[in-house]
């Protein structure tokens, strides 16, 4: 996969003069050290991730972690005070402000918390706003307004005003701007925090239906550990300007690696999260023959096992005892009819209804070939786990 996005060693002090306070972050002092020392507040301290392109990819934190001091130093709001900041491996760092406001009208758009919109301005005169910036006509324009206005579901209120709409609504107005301007890279800072509950689980489930459609590389600021495991593909996490623990929700969940990691995934719904294809057993070919493939455990432990045709696909499962049966004499037995399979990607939450303590699930593919075996007590072993320190980042 594609690195859209690239951040090298990046640092963030607010002050005119950096010079000495990078010399203490770089000689391994912290932020507190440095504001103690100097008196200058440190946003960010040498931070570098990778977010590849079409990745909805989540920063987030506490209070004053950093998060969105990164998420404005990215479009230069903030200007950095050292690091390289690559867009399709561009330093944006470098690039003057005829460039930069290329970036921003083109390759870059930004969602903001509070809408930011214009409120003596119509809902499709807002979403027309950065290509009216970009010069686009008046035609291209509402044509282009007209069509992002409908793929957000809010055709029909094109010519009110923003306080017309409910805040949910406003949200997706803002949400709508940026997709007008057709940019490969979204920047959501907070984007839903000042919704209300109900609301917020709607334009989640909008944000990811449209990313199915739009493959945008998104970068979500949030501080919500929830949003973050519904949304995301991978995760980072901050605390005091630094980067502490990055990679898929479900590693970061297992591993969190640090007490300030684990505080976060405490109330985790595990079911919901991890799918059946992370907790699986896989399965290698014990028997084949005339009649199909009769595939066990890869480990050679007993268990149950399952009997495929040639395409693999499941015929039925076998016992323990046959599949011992079936490697002494090279012979397929009969299996039973009696089965169950589920796709990898289905949530243990789902797969649990469907476990009986005497009966593996079958694991397939999106083609319905058998990938590995279920059982109850893998399920509940997964849903119980608790995140061990020491995480290897996934």
């Amino acid at each position: 996969m594609t690195e859209r996005l690239k951040i090298e060693h990046l640092y963030k002090v607010f002050t005119d003069r950096p010079a000495q306070a990078l010399t203490m972050l770089q000689a391994g002092k912290t932020k507190s050290e440095v504001q103690q020392a100097l008196g200058q507040v440190v946003g960010l301290d040498d931070v570098s991730l990778s977010v590849p392109s079409g990745a909805m990819y989540m920063i987030m934190g506490l209070s004053g972690s950093g998060k969105s001091t990164l998420a404005r130093c990215i479009n230069r709001l903030n200007e950095p005070s050292a690091g390289k900041i690559l867009l399709d491996d561009e330093d944006i760092c470098t690039l003057d402000e005829a460039g930069l406001r290329e970036v921003r009208r083109k390759r870059i758009s930004m969602v903001f918390q509070h809408f930011a919109l214009l409120p003596n301005r119509r809902v499709i005169e807002n979403v027309e706003f950065g290509l009216k910036l970009r010069g686009v006509s008046a035609k291209q324009r509402r044509a282009r307004a007209e069509e992002v206005l409908n793929v957000v579901g809010l055709a029909r209120w094109a010519y009110h005003m923003p306080h017309e709409l409910s805040g949910g609504m406003r949200q997706r107005v803002g949400l709508a701007r940026a997709l007008a301007t057709d940019a490969d890279t979204l920047i959501m800072d907070e984007a839903f925090s000042a919704l209300d509950p109900l609301i917020r689980t709607e334009m989640q489930d909008e944000l990811l239906r449209l990313q199915r459609t739009l493959n945008k590389t998104i970068l979500f600021i949030t501080h919500d550990f929830q949003e973050a495991l519904k949304l995301g593909t991978r995760i980072a996490i901050m605390s005091e300007g630094r980067l502490v623990r990055e990679g898929t929700p479900q590693s970061i969940v297992l591993e969190p690696g640090s007490d300030y990691v684990a505080a976060f995934t405490r109330e985790v719904d595990r079911a919901r999260l991890f799918d059946a294809g992370s907790v699986m057993t896989s399965l290698v070919t014990v028997v084949s023959g005339p009649g199909g493939v009769l595939k066990g455990d890869v480990s050679g432990r007993p268990g149950p096992g399952f009997l495929l045709d040639s395409e693999e696909r499941i015929l039925g499962t076998v016992t323990a005892a046959e599949i011992e049966q079936a490697r002494d004499s090279g012979l397929l037995p009969r299996p039973d009819t009696r089965f169950t399979c589920v796709r990898a990607d289905t949530r243990l939450v789902d797969v649990a209804g469907r476990c009986t303590t005497d009966q593996a699930i079958g694991v397939v593919d999106d083609a319905g070939r058998l990938i590995g075996r279920l059982e109850a007590g893998q399920i509940l072993a997964r849903i119980g786990a608790h995140g061990a320190v020491g995480a290897r980042h996934v």
